[in-house]
């Protein structure tokens, strides 16, 4: 904890990057959030991705992004277009490329698309206030001058961080790669916020019961101790779920590939946050303002 400005340092770096192009580019919204059709084709001879999308443009329909998903098996996501153009869309296709098969075929409106967005960031609002006030009934007993409600803030700018450093990658990755976000984002940004809060609880929950335990110690070397006590638990913790999430990136295909690569920064990120941003928080406030 004597390194914690260093420890915020490094966070500031890491986010920067990412808020800069969140900030000029914005993330790539999915269909989900923008309204749109994802069609899952797939043909008998081998078919070129770049000509599969100029032929679908020739269309008049607009491509967002073709994704390859095994040989001669792509996922296309175009824009809000109707039924009787995507019917018109597989003959002409068929015509061209010869014979095509559509595996799935969904729509989604605009107007859906915006109420999903609305929720997911009324969501995600409500899960932080939640938070804390969970964090400061919790700890309601602190021995003082500790402060219960410092220990739910300074697990919510944590939990903050990691789901600036997730958003920030996938910024990133939108700009460079075309890496659309969709509702499985959403789902993987709220799993990453309650793997996040859990992690920095198990810390503060040492820190409680060693504050009670040493009650004659500054407040840095009960939270050292505490760090250090929780350390391997931590680890131990995310590096199984790191090993899982591996395995699915590697295995689990095309269609959940972005969720599990949110799912691994976050995870990753949180481990980090709970002790080196959450902590080092709370240190540096109970400095500052704990007497």
């Amino acid at each position: 904890m004597r390194y914690k400005v260093l420890y915020f340092v490094a966070s500031l770096l890491i986010i920067l990057p990412g808020l800069y192009f969140l900030i000029t580019s914005g993330l790539k919204l999915g269909i989900d959030f923008t309204g749109g059709a994802l069609l899952e084709y797939s043909f008998q001879k081998n078919v070129d991705a770049n000509d599969l999308k100029q032929q679908i443009s020739s269309e008049g329909i607009e491509v967002g992004q073709i994704t390859p998903v095994s040989d001669n098996t792509y996922i296309i996501r175009t824009k809000p277009v109707d039924q009787s153009k995507i019917n018109k869309l597989k003959d002409d296709l068929g015509g061209k490329f010869g014979k095509v098969e559509d595996r799935r075929v969904e729509f989604v409106g605009p107007v859906i698309g915006n109420e999903l967005r609305q929720k997911s960031l009324i969501g995600v609002t409500l899960a932080s206030i939640v938070i804390v006030l969970y964090i400061a009934f919790s700890f309601r007993k602190i021995p003082k001058p500790a402060s219960s409600w410092r220990f739910g803030i300074a697990a919510v700018v944590a939990l903050v961080h990691d789901v600036l450093v997730v958003i920030g990658a996938f910024a990133i990755l939108g700009k460079f790669f075309g890496v659309e976000v969709d509702t499985l984002f959403v789902t993987a940004l709220l799993t990453i916020i309650g793997f996040s809060v859990h992690d920095t609880i198990v810390v503060f929950d040492r820190i409680r019961e060693n504050l009670a335990k040493h009650m004659g110690r500054k407040f840095i070397d009960v939270a050292n101790l505490s760090v250090i006590q929780t350390l391997g638990r931590s680890l131990n913790t995310s590096l199984t779920v790191v090993f899982v999430l591996l395995a699915m990136l590697l295995f689990g295909g095309e269609t959940i590939r972005w969720f599990v690569v949110a799912l691994l920064v976050g995870i990753i990120s949180g481990t980090y946050s709970s002790i080196f941003n959450a902590t080092a928080l709370l240190v540096w406030w109970e400095e500052k303002l704990g007497h």
